[in-house]
């Protein structure tokens, strides 16, 4: 089908007239069937019966009519401003637990658009946005690319934490819970402990280093005034492996449903 004669089509159908169709596309009467007559050539199907007196249109013309009617109200509905939207939001556990739910409860208080969060590791989120199954995510990497670009929100302050006092040069020696294999007792020591429990959790880490189950590395605030644990700033973090960012799809044009929620995050984000 030559999609370009379509719109000549659907106005000639709709009013019923070659003469109207032309006044209302602004174009001569005779372009107008000229057009009508190339869609048919190109799809080998007679749309229009003609007259002098009466446009008539043929089983395929209604058909096709009919359909690029549902098609236009479909679009509509897809483009509609007013329309409830989704955002597909990809973020670490931690800053879920501890900064992102207060953001969502309060745009959700101003806009009637629905959150999707989902949780994961660093390289899950980078993934998932490239891929396009995110449209906005929460991580620690700096993305900058065709597809996605990072915006710096602000440096977490990482510190060991334990049940009882450790020494640092002996990390290795005691027991270690971590999320994953890209948590940060793995990229700050290169010595591993002989005993790893890895728990993809950041209260229930948190809650086995209380039992004395092992030590950790997590963002400080995450941790609430009344843990009792040891706590040692990790001097030695890079700048880059503490910073937190908002990575976004390239949009030319940001949808205004993205526009408010990332508006929200930056109010309550130190950039």
């Amino acid at each position: 089908m030559d999609y370009r004669y379509l719109k000549a089509f659907m106005t000639t159908a709709k009013l019923l007239s070659f003469s109207k169709a032309a006044e209302a596309l602004n174009i001569a009467q005779s372009a107008v069937s000229r057009q009508i007559k190339l869609l048919e050539e190109s799809i080998g199907q007679e749309l229009i019966i003609r007259s002098s007196k009466k446009v008539l249109l043929t089983e395929k013309g209604i058909e096709l009519f009919r359909a690029v009617q549902q098609f236009e109200k479909s679009m509509e509905n897809i483009f509609e401003s007013e329309a409830i939207k989704v955002i597909r939001i990809g973020t670490l556990h931690g800053l879920l637990e501890t900064w992102l739910t207060n953001i969502i409860g309060e745009y959700s208080n101003k806009f009637p658009h629905n959150v999707e969060v989902t949780i994961g590791t660093p390289q899950e989120l980078k993934q998932g946005i490239n891929e396009g199954k995110f449209d906005i995510i929460f991580t620690p990497e700096n993305i900058q690319n065709e597809l996605v670009s990072s915006l710096k929100l602000f440096n977490e302050k990482l510190v060991l934490i334990s049940k009882k006092e450790v020494e640092q040069s002996k990390i290795s020696s005691y027991n270690w819970v971590v999320y994953d294999e890209q948590d940060y007792l793995f990229r700050l020591y290169k010595r591993r402990s002989k005993k790893i429990f890895c728990v993809r959790s950041i209260t229930s880490i948190i809650q086995l280093v209380k039992q004395n189950v092992g030590i950790a590395i997590v963002p400080e605030h995450i941790l609430r005034s009344n843990d009792r644990l040891f706590k040692i700033e990790m001097k030695n973090s890079s700048s880059e492996a503490s910073s937190i960012y908002m990575a976004t799809l390239n949009y030319k044009i940001l949808p205004g449903h993205f526009k408010e929620f990332i508006e929200e995050v930056k109010r309550q984000a130190l950039i």
